[in-house]
Formats: structure tokens, C-alpha cells, sequence
């Protein structure tokens, strides 16, 4: 069946990625964070920085989100800080240990996405950004 065929490919492709990326920054004396961990740092880099929006984004309870951002508190990586629009909320930040973290990830990843568009060809890398990039909810 071809969707659980997308489903399957999707999520293989998601989790080699993200496999390749924590090994890569472990090599590099990262501590280890999982996937969810992960998935926190990637929202509060494009700018979603409060746990309950990040939850919503995730899929997940409040309750974990909390015990995740917890973890990543206590190795370091996150602050959780007052929201100055709302005080009702508050904001993930990114130490400086987080922010030097980050950097060394978004060069693994460049890594990465040069190792794919030269395995699957530059022209196909292009198309499959397009395509993944497309509001499915909106194509015609």
C-alpha cells in the first residue's frame, strides 16, 4: 500500500537523519540528547520558544514536555525564562553552551544534506525540498 509505504519511507529517512546527526555530535563530545530533546532544540531555533506551543507542535502532553525540557535544563542546554509578552508563559532559551551546540549541529547538517543531494543527485535533492516544502493540506 502506498501509504504505508510514505510512512514508512518518511519516517526511515527522518530517524537515519537524526541518528546520523546525534552520532556525529557525540563524536564530537555532545552529550546525548534523544530525539525529543532534539525536536525541542529544532522548535526553539525557527522561533517557537514556549513548551506548551512546542508540545501542541510535538504531539505530545505538558507533562512531557516538562520532563524534556527538564533534562536539557539540567545538562545544560536550555533556560526557561519569563515570556515578556505574556507573563502567564514562559520562553526556552538557548545557553551558550546550547547556542555552541547548535552550531556544531547545523554543520553536521550540512554534512548531511551534501552527502544526500550527492547520493541521490542534486536535481532530485531540489525536488524533494520542493516537494516536502509544499502545504499538502493546500496542493491541488
Amino acid at each position: 500500500m502506498k501509504s504505508i509505504e510514505l510512512m514508512m519511507h518518511l519516517f526511515q529517512r527522518f530517524c537515519w537523519l537524526d541518528e546520523r546527526l546525534q552520532a556525529r555530535l557525540h563524536g564530537h563530545g555532545w552529550p546525548d540528547v534523544s530525539r525529543a530533546q532534539s525536536m525541542v532544540m529544532i522548535n526553539i531555533v525557527s522561533g517557537v520558544t514556549r513548551p506548551s506551543e512546542i508540545a501542541r507542535r510535538l504531539g505530545i502532553s505538558r507533562q512531557a514536555i516538562h520532563t524534556t525540557v527538564q533534562q536539557m535544563i539540567d545538562k545544560g542546554i536550555v533556560t526557561l525564562a519569563p515570556d515578556a509578552d505574556d507573563a502567564r508563559h514562559k520562553q526556552l532559551r538557548l545557553t551558550d553552551f546550547g547556542e555552541r551546540m547548535r552550531g556544531d549541529a547545523q554543520a553536521v547538517m550540512g554534512d548531511l544534506t551534501d552527502q544526500i543531494a550527492g547520493t541521490i543527485g542534486e536535481q532530485r535533492f531540489e525536488a524533494l525540498l520542493e516537494t516536502l516544502a509544499t502545504d499538502w493540506e493546500q496542493a491541488a
